[in-house]
């Protein structure tokens, strides 16, 4: 294969990619006005119906728009030799081979940033203001966008940096080091992101004594749960949209429940959706899914070794001198088709591990309790209740609420 058909292989995978994507955004806007199935019937009245349809129909003009400019902003930028423009930008500035790299990917992530930010704003201070969810000041949008950049700069530098020096140093095997590197990191973001990020963005604070407190303890103690840790994030502070998770395991697990979670959902139905919570650490879920990760990074890497030192990829993005940061760019577009089966069966192991919590919701509470909480949290955020079921095995990683449901109330399940 020549580079010039590996450039139109990169670029057909990038319409390729693009047409799947419009056509499931397609089949699922086509249900949008499906009637809502009788179990999800006392969701929404007349009024919030509406509301909802329109809220639906708004976010889907809005990131139609979004994305073909996307798309078209990256064609335009392969056709006409963008990355090789970078690289030369990038090499001008600095000469030390890691730099040069930093400084590459340090350009195209704050070009891509700028692109985005107008979108972004839009979304938070148009439509989600519109529709009674933004909370956010521009003080703290701007805020949380410096702080994310920074953050990723430093992170994803150090990162980086280590890879790329790895790749100078073992250019055959660099891939198991950047491997068990990228795996170290990942557990300890999984032990302590809790007490390391969210701090910069969010406060935490722990669960007051008071009657929920107390049911949720007389809960994991039936269940057999050491909980220590329950916390409230001050979610209100961006959107009024609630939410919980569960984090790290181990001596440093917590459970964090949002402030708008405790305002929308009595004690029982907080305490259910806790349950459910516990049933992912029952399962080992976090466990799977830490591991599952590792894997797939693993295999991802040596696949990357194999082809990132091959001079073509690089002359296919323009770059005549073999670059290992092209090569990399040019692999992570081939490894397109991989990573949407992966994430296909990703999507799908997720969304069985979610039936299992709830399941463990069913044998050791009162899984009515969880049923009214999803009712509600739905409603309130208007969620669309009919997505087509393509559109759900692609996008969704949790199970439709009409099949949650459905699982919820079999006695055989």
């Amino acid at each position: 294969m020549t580079a010039q058909l590996l450039f139109y292989l990169i670029l057909s995978i990038i319409v390729i990619d693009f047409v799947i994507e419009q056509v499931l955004d397609y089949l699922n806007t086509k249900h949008f006005n499906d009637p809502i199935p009788e179990p999800l019937n006392d969701i929404y009245n007349a009024d919030e119906y509406q509301k909802s349809q329109n809220y639906k129909t708004q976010k889907n003009r809005f990131s139609q728009i979004n994305s073909w400019i996307s798309f078209l902003a990256l064609v335009l930028f392969l056709i006409f030799d963008g990355f090789a423009f970078v690289d030369e930008i990038a090499r001008n500035l600095v000469t030390q081979p890691i730099l040069v790299v930093l400084v590459f990917f340090g350009i195209l992530m704050l070009a891509i940033d700028i692109l985005s930010t107008p979108f972004s704003y839009y979304a938070t201070f148009v439509i989600e203001e519109r529709f009674g969810f933004n909370k956010t000041t521009p003080k703290t949008f701007w805020l949380d966008k410096f702080k994310g950049l920074f953050l990723g700069a430093i992170l994803g530098g150090v990162l980086l940096s280590l890879i790329i020096w790895f790749y100078q140093k073992f250019p055959e095997t660099f891939w198991i080091y950047a491997w068990l590197l990228i795996s170290v990191f990942s557990i300890i973001m999984n032990m302590f992101y809790a007490k390391l990020i969210v701090p910069l963005f969010n406060n935490q604070t722990p669960l007051e004594k008071g009657s929920l407190r107390d049911k949720i303890e007389a809960y994991a103690s039936k269940v057999g749960f050491k909980l220590d840790n329950i916390y409230v994030i001050d979610g209100s502070k961006r959107s009024t949209k609630a939410n919980a998770y569960f984090s790290g395991f181990g001596s440093q697990k917590r459970i964090t429940l949002y402030d708008t979670l405790i305002n929308d959902l009595n004690e029982d139905e907080i305490v259910a959706v806790l349950a459910h919570e516990v049933g992912h650490y029952k399962h080992k879920h976090i466990l799977y899914n830490l591991s599952l990760s590792i894997v797939t990074t693993g295999i991802t890497l040596w696949l990357l070794s194999l082809l990132v030192g091959n001079p073509m990829l690089s002359q296919a993005l323009g770059v005549d001198k073999p670059s290992f940061h092209i090569g990399l760019v040019a692999f992570g577009i081939l490894y397109t088709p991989i990573s949407t089966l992966t994430g296909l069966l990703v999507n799908s192991l997720s969304r069985r591990f979610e039936y299992q919590a709830d399941n463990y919701v069913k044998t050791t509470f009162n899984h009515e309790y969880l049923i009214s909480g999803l009712k509600k949290l739905s409603g309130k955020s208007l969620s669309n209740l009919t997505p087509h079921p393509l559109y759900v095995k692609f996008n969704y990683s949790h199970p439709s609420l009409l099949q949650r449901i459905q699982n919820l109330e079999d006695s055989n399940r």
